[in-house]
C-alpha cells in the first residue's frame, strides 16, 4: 500500500489549498491503494519554531517516509509561504530522497502560474524529491470547477506516471542488488 502525505503550508487551517491537494490525491490514486496522512501546518504553528520539537520531528520523519508527497501552498509574494519553508528547512540536502512529490500552488489569478514550477519545484528537488509531473497551479476563484480542473491535470499527468513503470523495471533488471530507499515500492509494484 502506498504511503501518501499531503503537506499544506497555508496559514489558514482547512483551507481551499488543502481541499485542492486532497482532491488531487483522490482523483489520481485508486481508492484502497493508499494510506493518506494530511499535515495542515496551520495546526502546528505553535511548535514549528521550537528546536528541538518532538512533534515536528515526527511529522518530518513521516513526510520523508512517504511514497507520494503532495506539497501545497497558496501563492505569497510570487512564491510559497514562509510557513511551508520553515517546515521544509528542517530537512538536509537530499532529506526527501526517494520521495515522489507533486507541487501544488493556489493563487488569486493566473499572474503567478509559473510559481509552482520556478519556486516550489526547485525547493523540492534540492531536498532530493523526484518530481516526474508538472505541478498544479489552481486559481482559487475556480473552486466550483475543482473536480474538472483536477481531472484534466490527472488525465495529462497520469500517463507520465504510468510511463515510469517500464523504466523502474529496467533499472531493477540491470541493478537488482541496488538497495532502494526505505520508502520505495516493493519490486513488481505498479506505479
Amino acid at each position: 500500500m502506498l504511503k501518501v502525505t499531503v503537506l499544506v503550508g497555508n496559514p489558514k487551517p482547512n483551507s481551499r489549498t488543502l481541499r485542492v491537494a486532497e482532491t488531487l490525491v483522490a482523483k489520481l490514486l485508486a481508492p484502497g491503494s493508499y494510506d493518506l496522512q494530511t499535515i495542515d501546518l496551520a495546526e502546528h504553528t505553535g511548535h514549528l519554531f521550537e528546536w528541538p520539537s518532538e512533534r515536528i520531528q515526527a511529522l518530518s520523519d513521516s513526510v520523508a517516509a512517504s511514497n507520494l508527497l503532495v506539497v501545497a501552498s497558496p501563492t505569497y509574494k510570487a512564491t510559497y509561504t514562509g510557513l511551508l519553508k520553515s517546515f521544509l528547512d528542517r530537512y538536509p540536502h537530499n532529506g526527501l530522497r526517494g520521495v515522489t512529490a507533486i507541487p501544488v500552488m493556489t493563487g488569486a489569478d493566473a499572474t503567478h502560474t509559473l510559481g509552482v514550477e520556478v519556486s516550489l519545484r526547485p525547493l523540492l528537488v534540492e531536498l532530493g524529491a523526484s518530481i516526474p509531473t508538472k505541478g498544479l497551479y489552481f486559481i482559487a476563484s475556480q473552486m466550483d470547477h475543482l473536480d474538472d480542473i483536477v481531472d484534466s491535470w490527472v488525465t495529462e499527468n497520469a500517463a507520465v506516471l504510468r510511463l515510469l513503470q517500464p523504466l523502474v523495471e529496467g533499472v531493477l533488471a540491470q541493478h537488482p542488488a541496488v538497495d532502494a530507499p526505505a520508502n520505495s515500492q516493493p519490486e513488481g509494484a505498479s506505479v
